[in-house]
């Protein structure tokens, strides 16, 4: 009994506290398992979730692939503890009933049985841990659980529902980088489309399939007639000089001349001499055919440009590397008792030294 008077306040800061928190831990607290699962986000390219260090990220010279690869590595861990993942992971694994297993310490387990998404949430991010890691870009998720299978199924899970998120964000950032060159393309086809559409009418309406080829034919035809015409005329004034003007075969060679002429005036106006005319029509067709030629380079163009774009966009995408698969725990990690009780008689003990000393000094100095 002198003993506990001279140590009374000793026994009640350090040693007291100290017991009832070994009690609690060695007697009541339930075994809680951890199962830890390693993954990482890479690029397409095999670029690594991991963003410029040192003078590097000091000078801006984080490759952008890595940077975005590390933004979104980032993203997927801030999900992982979202009120998001939690709405999934109760529909899919029932966190309250989880979380409350009969075998749980009423210490350790989730208090509620109806708990609000805001109060699951806190108790989720105390049972869930998801570390990101700057310099390798590797993110470290561990869960905890009651049961073995219940901490491997969470992990699994998370890790699944991740790499789901991963899925998501690719579909999206696709659809976005290659939006404006598809934009682009589906413009200058349709532009190509309706001026293939206006020649079909114009042809349809001139009935010519092939106005420049009618025209080129027609000239043709107008400058055969004209060598005859001139060869016949060259003929009639050898023959004249020859044989004098009243002989028959003059008259032919006349005869022949004036048809000649009338046929090259009547082609000659078939050609030109009208607004229904081959070359009236010839210049509207050519326009068309240049705006087709100009529209068909168009679409060329923005043809490779989509296909660039949507390369470009490919070699963006991002994927989940898994580095440690979640593993089936064994033995129980938490609660780390030994440790516990350790590190607060350490700490009683130090609050209890601060205190007598504090307690001397006041004795001494009213003495």
């Amino acid at each position: 009994m002198r003993f506990v008077r001279r140590n009374k306040w000793f026994l009640i800061v350090v040693v007291a506290p100290t017991l009832v928190l070994a009690t609690y831990l060695y007697a009541m607290a339930s075994n809680q398992y951890v199962s830890e699962a390693h993954f990482l986000v890479r690029t397409q390219g095999g670029t690594a979730a991991a963003p410029a260090t040192g003078i590097s990220a000091a000078l801006g010279l984080g490759g952008a692939a890595g940077g975005a690869a590390s933004g979104e590595a980032q993203s997927v861990s801030d999900y992982l503890t979202s009120h998001d993942v939690v709405e999934t992971l109760q529909k899919r694994l029932d966190l309250v009933k989880l979380f409350r297993r009969p075998e749980a310490d009423i210490g350790s387990r989730l208090p509620v049985e109806a708990p609000t998404p805001e109060y699951l949430l806190r108790y989720y991010q105390k049972q869930v841990d998801v570390h990101y890691d700057t310099d390798t870009g590797i993110t470290t998720l561990k869960a905890r659980a009651f049961r073995p299978d219940d901490a491997y199924r969470l992990t699994s899970t998370l890790l699944t529902l991740g790499e789901q998120r991963v899925n998501e964000i690719n579909i999206r950032g696709f659809a976005d980088a290659v939006a404006l060159s598809r934009r682009q393309l589906d413009e200058a086809e349709r532009a190509l489309g309706q001026v293939q559409t206006q020649m079909t009418r114009f042809r349809q309406s001139e009935r010519d399939v092939d106005p420049a080829g009618t025209a080129q034919a027609q000239i043709a035809l107008v400058s055969r007639l004209s060598q005859e015409l001139s060869a016949a005329r060259a003929q009639l004034a050898t023959t004249q000089a020859l044989i004098g003007g009243n002989s028959p075969q003059v008259e032919a060679l006349q005869q022949q001349i004036r048809s000649l002429e009338s046929q090259l005036a009547a082609q000659n106006s078939r050609l030109t001499g009208g607004s229904s005319t081959i070359a009236a029509g010839l210049g509207g067709y050519e326009r068309l055919r240049i705006q087709q030629e100009l529209l068909a380079k168009r679409y060329e163009a923005a043809s490779a440009s989509y296909e660039a774009a949507r390369q470009n966009a490919v070699r963006q995408q991002l994927y989940v590397a898994r580095i440690v698969e979640p593993n089936m725990p064994v033995k129980s990690l938490y609660p780390k008792r030994a440790l516990t009780v350790l590190t607060v008689f350490c700490a009683l003990l130090v609050i209890y030294a601060i205190g007598w000393l504090i307690a001397a000094g006041v004795r001494e100095h009213a003495a």
